[in-house]
């Protein structure tokens, strides 16, 4: 594999055939309607745990277990989509989380909540990578930029808007419609996938590997914990923090030491002998610690130092979002065009460019000047988080489609966590100290600042080898 087979070259005047912009939309579709389902239910945790007697401390595993069951079943949508095809798997994922969806609006106490959160985390975990390896092997090389692109209106929309609709819902409706809004939707995904989605058979791919799914998923699962941990309690709790850190990666070591000596693994980590699917990936893990720390950071420094409403904070977000979903087009087009290497430097450096300032500005800094600050911050975002996957994708054949989504969605999901670990810690040790609240915040900014920077920089090695 090559760099000029990862990034080739097309003309902009190239139109991508209609049968695969139908495809784009159903995947699209599921995706937005798991992604919106996580920030909707964070945001009715309060109200949950109010109606069903539980303390914060038992109902943040709504939003916990629904994450660490992401984590424990990406591992397995490789297998899945090899053995199976990855078109009936998305439907399949799609009838459970909607099933799910609705279990939980029925749930009669917080322990079968959790548990069907559970449920549900696990059919989302499947449904995006799944959409990818549907996308990835329709579009093929020469159209993954465009392609991709629209994929990245459900990553950006749906911290954007979430918000807002989640505050309306709350004001008008009970919690449980923050569930039962996925079955019409859901319904409506699982119809259209039926229609659209091309019919793949399977192969023979064996039994699954259990130890290595267990390797794999468990490592994830306890690493992602062990950092969530990290933001809430702190540095201290050696038990609840560094053991399942520890461990987990202990865990992943073990996994990447047998799939490398298995003839037909759970996940090819040989893959990652590429040189450009490694660096498109490692840019990825930083690009999106990046977005996931600025996405929990942003709600709460409208929320908590500028004492914002609900629904006032969504509707300040929102400049993010369009600008994120405004650039993803031609984001995908640079990238199909020049490669996605410079796109992402550019993207990466922009974020750094505009999270920066708010690292200095005050707490009565000028709304309009933040405003006009996270919409180019949003435009940055989307220039540096789709064309790193879609460089990934380019970079493998077609019948590694499957593994490379695993690997893509495993990587940026714990890469999401260190970004979130980091915010929280920050925020978390600047109260402790007594420090004005506005010192916190900006430390918090720095952070997410230096992440960017770090994409940036490994973002570089893919334009250097498009160079060469």
């Amino acid at each position: 594999m090559t760099q000029t087979r990862s990034a080739t070259a097309v003309s902009p005047s190239d139109s991508i055939p209609p049968h695969v912009w139908r495809i784009a939309g159903v995947v699209v579709f599921g995706a937005l309607m798991s992604m919106l389902d996580t920030s909707l239910v964070n945001i009715g945790l309060h109200t949950i745990g109010a109606d069903l007697h539980a303390s914060l401390a038992t109902v943040q595993w709504v939003a916990s277990g629904y994450l660490l069951a992401l984590a424990v079943s990406l591992p397995l949508c490789g297998w899945l989509a090899r053995r199976f095809g990855p078109a009936r798997v998305w439907v399949c994922a799609i009838v459970a989380f909607t099933v799910a969806s609705g279990l939980c609006a029925l749930a009669p106490g917080i322990g079968w909540l959790i548990a069907l959160r559970v449920l549900q985390g696990l059919a989302a975990g499947v449904v995006v990578p799944a959409g990818q390896t549907i996308l990835g092997q329709a579009a093929g090389p020469r159209y993954l930029g465009r392609v991709m692109a629209v994929v990245g209106i459900a990553v950006v929309s749906a911290p954007a808007f979430g918000p807002t609709v989640g505050g309306l819902m709350l004001a008008h409706l009970s919690w449980q419609w923050l569930f039962l809004i996925n079955l019409p939707f859901g319904v409506v995904a699982c119809a259209l996938g039926l229609r659209v989605l091309p019919r793949q058979s399977g192969t023979r791919s064996g039994a699954v590997d259990l130890v290595s799914l267990a390797l794999a998923g468990g490592g994830a699962s306890a690493v992602v914990y062990g950092l969530g941990e990290l933001g809430v309690r702190g540095a201290n709790p050696v038990v609840s923090v560094w053991l399942p850190i520890v461990a987990g990666l202990f865990a992943l070591a073990g996994f990447v030491f047998r799939s490398q000596r298995r003839d037909v693994p759970l996940l090819d980590v040989r893959m990652f002998r590429d040189p450009v699917f490694a660096a498109a990936n490692g840019a990825s893990f930083f690009a999106g610690a990046a977005m996931f720390g600025l996405m929990v950071l942003l709600p709460l420094y409208f929320q908590i130092l500028h004492h914002e409403s609900l629904i006032r904070t969504g509707l300040l977000l929102l400049s993010y979002g369009v600008g994120g979903i405004v650039a993803l087009p031609l984001g995908g087009r640079l990238t199909d065009r020049v490669g996605g290497g410079i796109v992402a430097v550019c993207g990466t450096v922009v974020v750094a460019a505009t999270v920066a300032p708010l690292a200095f500005l005050p707490a009565a800094a000028n709304a309009t000047l933040v405003q006009m600050l996270l919409f180019v911050c949003g435009v940055g975002t989307a220039f540096s988080s789709m064309p790193l996957v879609s460089t990934a994708y380019a970079a493998v054949r077609h019948d590694q489609m499957p593994d490379a989504a695993a690997f893509v969605n495993i990587l940026q999901r714990i890469g999401g966590a260190i970004g979130v670990a980091l915010v929280a810690v920050i925020l978390s040790r600047a109260a402790d100290s007594g420090h004005a609240a506005i010192s916190g915040y900006h430390l918090a900014f720095g952070g997410i600042c230096v992440l960017s920077l770090i994409a940036a920089l490994a973002s570089g090695v893919l334009l250097r080898m498009r160079r060469n």
